[in-house]
């Protein structure tokens, strides 16, 4: 898995009736691009993860 800074983290929810969470890359932690990630979710809570099957990671969007 490779990641930058401003790209997009989904997490499925792993269970009927979870909500899918969905946060933005702030840190990359591992070498080329690689995790662990610093996420900040859409709660402004802040955690480092380590992306497991259930996990999408879509470009961010540049601003010019």
């Amino acid at each position: 898995m490779h990641a930058t800074i401003g790209d997009r983290v989904r997490i499925k929810g792993r269970n009927v009736g979870m909500r899918e969470q969905i946060g933005e890359i702030v840190e990359v932690r591992g070498r080329n691009g690689e995790p662990p990630y610093l996420v900040r979710f859409e709660n402004g809570r802040e955690t480092l993860i380590y992306p497991g099957p259930d996990c999408l990671i879509e470009p961010g969007i540049l601003e010019n």
